[in-house]
């Protein structure tokens, strides 16, 4: 499995969040589980309100010796990042990384879907040429993006986009992992459908949402199986999905 985690807060170093705590993305990269088949953070800079930036890359975290020193530096209130491991079948490319982008949206995949390659047909809704061709990569979670991103696009709320996708796959697929992940730097929208969630906040202002706690560390909590959350730097909502 992947492992993810988005943030809104007061604005940070990376590093505060990525790699310094003690149960940090960063080590979950290497435990409990290996997640070495690339890694991804989005950001929103504070300085001008643009955004989101991406640094990706197709090698384990560990490996990159560029990160830890960006991380140190690089301040944001808004982050999105993963570490993955790749479903077989899928490419090995940094374009296969998340964060996946558009627009103002970033978004994450933590799970597996089984056959995704037929899951357009099998859910009924075909993909068009161009957003085939505009896929970032040959992967399951490149996929789903392109699913709520053409959600998105709509005008579906992110909420919304994502329990829609959850369904439409779930239905097709029942045994697809489908925890989601997703942020514009101002909300967080995540499911919870086969692998754990968590979320915990701090000072009223700060939300963290993981797919792993930070063990002995307090408030933290577990988001029940098939649940949407919804969270803002002050609000917090869990519903059934």
């Amino acid at each position: 499995m992947c492992r993810h985690l988005a943030y809104l807060g007061p604005a940070r170093p990376l590093a505060e969040v990525l790699t310094d705590p003690p149960h940090s993305l960063y080590r979950q990269s290497w435990t409990p589980s290996v997640n070495a088949d690339g890694f991804g953070v989005g950001w929103y800079p504070p300085e001008n309100g643009a955004g989101p930036v991406r640094y990706r890359r197709a090698v384990p975290i560990w490996s990159d010796a560029n990160l830890p020193g960006l991380a140190a530096v690089l301040r944001s209130g808004a982050v999105l990042a993963a570490v993955r491991s790749a479903t077989p079948g899928t490419s090995h490319d940094e374009a296969a990384s998340a964060p996946f982008a558009l627009g103002r949206w970033l978004f994450s995949h933590n799970g597996a879907v089984p056959r995704w390659e037929l899951l357009p047909a099998d859910t009924g809704e075909p993909l068009t040429a161009a957003e085939l061709l505009g896929l970032d990569a040959r992967s399951d979670s490149a996929l789903l993006w392109a699913m709520t991103g053409r959600r998105l696009t709509a005008g579906l709320p992110p909420g919304e986009a994502l329990a829609d996708i959850v369904r439409t796959t779930a239905a097709a697929r029942p045994d697809a992992r489908l925890n989601l992940l997703l942020t514009d730097g101002s909300t967080i929208a995540a499911t919870r459908h086969g692998d754990t969630l968590w979320y915990r906040r701090r000072d009223e202002t700060e939300v963290t949402v993981a797919s792993s706690p930070v063990p002995g560390e307090r408030g933290w909590h577990e988001v029940p199986e098939h649940s949407l959350l919804l969270a803002g730097r002050t609000t917090t909502d869990v519903e059934p999905l």
